[in-house]
């Protein structure tokens, strides 16, 4: 579902950081084995998430194939091209973007502020039959869905007036006729959605960004194109509808319509102000009536989300402030496209005191002052956070103090068990932790030490044992040290050094040896008395044997020579 949506989460390149999560106005962002995926029913299509993601994980859905596919159907397609252009580039005239434009296959050009126009026109007069209440803007879309989806109980308030774009597209079918297409330009991502919901008025929205794709890939170039007579807006040329990119700018017009003086005004851009004020205002009796310019973008539209380059402010204020006209406040054609908006709230639901002391204990919360508020999470309290994961929208993990004391529980029952002694020590070689076998192998004063303060954090290692010569070689190298041996005193120690932090922290693993060398001691020198007694035994039965042969050899000899003697005697009888 996610993705038919026209912000979403390209899933493998998301980070885990919850820099959506803490910049969403609405916190339209949702958790799921450490990635942050958009909720559409919450989600008002701002594009902040698209614009501060560090990694590029959220995107905004691209609507190029389906222009083309528009463009291929056969009938005419005209665009609605929002003002804000000329601060995106300065560079163009309107006729290179024209004459680019109808290279790519559109019939003609139009301004969006015709419709903006429109738009004042109509308001300045229905404001002056009103003489109470709030009166919030319907031209931002994405406002529009913060008070539908996040305040639905001023869905009312919104005037009942469709936003400039949508006049401006009802304005184009009614000129050209109803077959044909509309395709909005602009830097603004909610308006996928608007047109998502109206496509009997506008077919498709692009991005200037997408549309700097598209020309570069086409390889059209607008400073390349000389343009020509046709190479104009139709079906004319706007005025003053040209200022409403900026702050301000929708009560400039309304005021240069007569826009009654008694009809208190005030812009607000930033969905997160515009939040705060809403809320402050949603239950005053507003007397007189109360007019709220809403931009969903700080300084107006010509800050939008999807611009191609991020003009300075006054550079973007400068150029739309030249490329706008003020004409007669006279009568307008009287084109008002009527739309009633409804409350759009999704199903949050709301918890009860027990369930959100659940949820806080699992994020071991279980105390007022375990409540840090550091917002690491993205939420700005951690009751937010507690809410987030009794909706199913975060996890644990998501909270920092809470994995650390995990770890830090981790790592201290791991230092406990380990029967070798451990030292953590930093760069200038205090000790951060240890566990007691440590304090243990530097002898009893040490001991009751670490009894007195376990861990002994501060304290110089090299006051205890003398190993800082080898945590200072490692801290220096960055690389671990495998196995050294350490006299010290009666004692035999084998040390190994390892790294925590590179040139940071380094840590020691130390083990009495002394014992075992003893023992192999004693059994080396039971071996070799076992094998000098062997040894003198071997000798013993070697020079017995060797008596003994001497004894035989004389004895065969003896022998052999008497029976050599006796033939000869037989001879000589």
């Amino acid at each position: 579902m996610e993705r038919l949506f026209p912000v979403y989460t390209q899933e493998k390149v998301c980070q885990d950081c919850y820099k959506c999560v803490r910049e969403c106005p609405v916190k339209a962002i949702r958790v799921e084995n450490e990635r942050a995926y958009i909720v559409a029913d919450r989600c008002v299509a701002c594009g902040r998430c698209i614009r501060i993601c560090p990694s590029g994980a959220k995107l905004l859905r691209n609507d190029i194939g389906r222009v083309r596919f528009l463009l291929a159907s056969g009938k005419p397609v005209y665009v609605s091209l929002a003002p804000s252009w000329v601060a995106v580039h300065p560079e163009w005239t309107s006729g290179h973007l024209i004459a680019a434009l109808r290279r790519l296959g559109f019939a003609g050009v139009s301004e969006t502020a015709l419709g903006a126009q429109e738009v004042s026109a109509a308001l300045a007069q229905e404001l002056a039959a009103v003489d109470s209440g709030l009166h919030i803007s319907s031209a931002c879309p994405a406002v529009v869905d913060l008070v539908r989806k996040h305040v639905p109980d001023l869905a009312s308030c919104i005037t009942p007036i469709a936003s400039p774009a949508l006049t401006h597209c009802a304005m184009l079918r009614r000129h050209f006729g109803d077959d044909i297409g509309v395709v909005f330009i602009g830097p603004c991502a909610a308006k996928k959605s608007e047109a998502d919901r109206h496509p009997e008025l506008m077919n498709l929205a692009i991005t200037f960004a997408e549309l700097d794709g598209w020309l570069a890939e086409t390889s059209v170039n607008p400073l390349l194109f000389n343009p020509g007579p046709d190479d104009v807006f139709v079906p004319q040329g706007a005025a003053e509808g040209a200022v409403y990119p900026l702050e301000g700018g929708m009560i400039e017009t309304l005021n240069h319509y007569g826009s009654p003086s008694t009809i208190r005004k005030q812009a607000i851009a930033g969905l997160g102000r515009l939040r705060v004020s809403l809320d402050e205002l949603k239950d005053r009796d507003l007397r007189p009536a109360f007019f709220l310019e809403g931009l969903a973008c700080r300084g107006g539209c010509v800050n939008g989300p999807c611009s191609t380059r991020d003009p300075s402010p006054i550079d973007g204020i400068m150029a739309i402030r030249e490329n706008t006209r003020f004409g007669p406040a006279g009568p307008r054609p009287g084109l008002n496209v009527a739309i009633a908006y409804e409350p759009a709230a999704s199903a949050v639901p709301k918890w009860n005191d027990i369930a959100l002391k659940e949820a806080l204990s699992r994020i071991g919360k279980t105390a007022p002052e375990d409540e840090l508020n550091c917002g690491a999470c993205g939420y700005d309290t951690c009751r937010s956070l507690a809410r987030a994961l009794l909706n199913g929208d975060a996890e644990t993990s998501m909270c920092a103090s809470y994995m650390r004391s995990i770890a830090q529980r981790k790592a201290n029952a791991l230092l406990r068990c380990m029967p070798s002694g451990v030292v953590i020590v930093g760069v200038d070689l205090r000790i951060i932790e240890s566990n007691r076998p440590f304090a243990a192998i530097a002898g009893d004063e040490f001991l009751e030490k670490f009894d007195e303060k376990p861990g002994m954090a501060g304290a110089q290692v090299e006051d205890i044992l003398p190993i800082g010569k080898l945590l200072r070689a490692a801290l220096r190298s960055g690389e671990d040290i495998k196995r050294e041996r350490l006299k010290v005193g009666d004692k035999l120690l084998t040390i190994e050094i390892f790294i925590i932090e590179e040139h940071k922290i380094a840590g020691a693993i130390v083990d009495d040896v002394t014992q075992n060398e003893m023992r192999r001691d004693q059994i080396a020198r039971r071996a070799r008395e076992v094998i000098n007694r062997n040894i003198t035994t071997v000798q013993e039965i070697a020079c017995r044997l060797g008596e003994h042969m001497a004894d035989t050899e004389i004895l065969l000899s003896s022998i052999a020579e008497g029976f050599g003697e006796e033939p000869d005697r037989e001879d000589g009888a």
